[in-house]
């Protein structure tokens, strides 16, 4: 019997996917190729995984009971190669980071940079996502490190260094009936239009919180996927812009907001990272905590 560890791989996405099209999206390979070795290993094992239907692949009763010996299987070869690396003091094999989408913090830039110098053994791969989505990944072992926002507690699987923890503020044009006001309710922003970043990212989540406590609903009239795009809105008088404190600066003017809930960008990594994955959050980590003004 012979059984490679990239077919296992292959299942087991496809089994937290849903399907073959989206494990192929994640795993970066054709949809026909991650079949076809899935095929192979089902005519290897006698059984089938999976009941194929048009969108969505669905476990059959064998794939129930192998798909998670498979997922530990996954786990154990790569403890196993992290040990051997240990003991060797050898760093190599792969980082796999996500951060925020649109992510330009000078730190995390010039930490990648250095850390592709200083360690070309290892490969890195880099995705962006909403927060939401980073969590998951990284709890699911897909991620090994994250620059993440959110507002409450992360997983107990994880371990964090909160970056920045502040409240959520508008922020408004010059001339805005708000610009010199000392704060606004909640319910003032219901009559609004009101520009924040989308569902699944902490300033949103923040927001969602805060509107919340205050009995208020409010939908955004846009829901944008980086802060830049909402500041550069709200600066042509597209609308005002829900962002945290420190994303707001000139030429708008960042207005608290009462009883506003607060928004942390923390670095996030699962607890016992592999050699390769600590060189990273060593370069990582300090690079973020230093103040942005002297980076």
């Amino acid at each position: 019997m012979v059984m490679e560890v990239h077919q296992l791989r292959y299942a087991v996405e496809v089994h937290r996917r849903g399907s073959f099209t989206a494990a192929a999206e994640i795993l970066h390979v054709s949809q026909s190729g991650v079949s076809a070795q899935i095929a192979k290993l089902e005519k290897e094992l006698g059984t089938r995984f999976f009941e194929r239907g048009p969108r969505i692949a669905t476990p059959t009763t064998s794939g129930a009971a192998l798909l998670p010996l498979m997922a530990r299987a996954i786990t154990d070869i790569a403890q196993i190669r992290q040990a051997a690396d240990e003991l060797l003091g050898l760093c190599r094999g792969t980082v796999r980071i996500g951060t925020v989408i649109g992510c330009t913090i000078p730190g995390y830039l010039n930490a990648f940079a250095t850390f592709r110098t200083s360690y070309p053994d290892v490969a890195v791969l880099a995705s962006e996502g909403n927060s939401v989505d980073l969590v998951d990944r990284l709890v699911s072992g897909e991620l090994d490190i994250a620059l993440l926002a959110h507002t409450g507690s992360l997983p107990a699987q994880l371990t964090s260094t909160t970056l920045i923890d502040e409240p959520i503020d508008v922020g408004v044009p010059s001339g805005h009936a708000w610009q010199k006001r000392s704060a606004v309710r909640v319910a003032d922003l219901a009559t609004a239009d009101v520009i924040s970043l989308a569902a699944g990212t902490g300033v949103r989540a923040a927001l969602q919180q805060t509107c919340e406590a205050g009995e208020v609903e409010i939908t955004p009239i846009v829901e944008a996927h980086s802060p830049e795009t909402v500041h550069s809105l709200a600066e042509r008088n597209a609308g005002v812009a829900v962002l945290s404190r420190s994303m707001i600066g000139e030429p708008l003017t960042a207005v608290p907001i009462v009883g506003a809930r607060q928004a942390r960008l923390s670095l996030a990594s699962r607890k016992a990272p592999d050699i390769a994955a600590r060189a990273f959050l060593g370069l990582l980590a300090p690079a973020l905590l230093t103040p942005r003004d002297e980076q």
